[in-house]
């Protein structure tokens, strides 16, 4: 049986959730986890860069060329929908969900996302998706830049040799062949990207809840995400490290 969806905010409104962190850390697990308990919508931020990385991809446009790329997301459509209870990516009216978990379109995502007319343009997208609340936003900016308002804010991080082996093993379970150094290479190059960019560098909110994620099942995770959220009623107001 399913845990109920916990019955919390509901007389204040709906919240805004954020969840950052590099690849691997277990992310994405976590906020869908999470979200389904909340009943709140899960936004994937990074599936957005990703869809844009697809598109430079087939258009053939240079990632580094910043006029094409402004010109490129000023006509772009991403949306999310619900199919069966799994969530897809749509960009220009296609479900791109498999196409954008590419380890080439990953990592060039992240050369994209450094770029200033991308990162406004998806930023604005994603502003307008989670202007009412009531979502749990992940990605790598989501809660200093994307969000810097939310009322509850989350930094997962993790051993970075697991982070590999869990990236590998998402990556072989979706059919791609690939070798645990080969990712473990992507994952190294993407945490330098990240974190050395100028725009949006990859790092907590002053406030953001820090949680070690290694060796604890995304339940665990979220579980522990909950019991913060639940003691703190109004939100948090300064930065904190998980102790367990």
């Amino acid at each position: 049986m399913s845990p109920p969806k916990e019955k919390l905010f509901r007389s204040e409104g709906p919240k805004t959730v954020t969840i950052d962190g590099p690849a691997g850390a277990g992310k994405s697990t976590v906020s869908k986890i999470l979200a389904k308990r909340l009943n709140y919508m899960y936004l994937d931020t990074g599936a957005m860069y990703r869809a844009v990385a697809l598109r430079v991809k087939e258009e053939g446009i240079d990632p580094t060329e910043e006029t094409a790329l402004e010109r490129l997301c000023r006509k772009l459509e991403i949306c999310f929908q619900e199919n069966n209870k799994q969530q897809r990516i749509i960009c220009q009216g296609k479900d791109v969900t498999e196409k954008i978990r590419e380890p080439a379109i990953g990592f060039l995502a992240s050369t994209v996302s450094m770029k200033r007319p991308v990162r406004e343009a998806m930023v604005r997208m994603q502003r307008k998706i989670g202007e009412k609340g009531g979502i749990v936003a992940e990605g790598r900016d989501t809660g200093t830049v994307v969000f810097p308002a939310a009322e509850y804010k989350f930094f997962l991080v993790a051993d970075s040799e697991e982070r590999a082996r869990r990236r590998h093993r998402e990556l072989l379970a979706k059919g791609l062949s690939i070798s645990l150094e080969e990712v473990i290479q992507e994952v190294t190059k993407r945490d330098e990207q990240d974190t050395s960019r100028e725009l949006a560098p990859l790092r907590p909110a002053a406030e953001a809840w820090i949680i070690d994620s290694t060796g604890r099942t995304p339940a665990e995770v979220a579980e522990r995400m909950l019991k913060i959220i639940k003691k703190n009623p109004r939100g948090m107001t300064q930065s904190l490290s998980d102790p367990a």
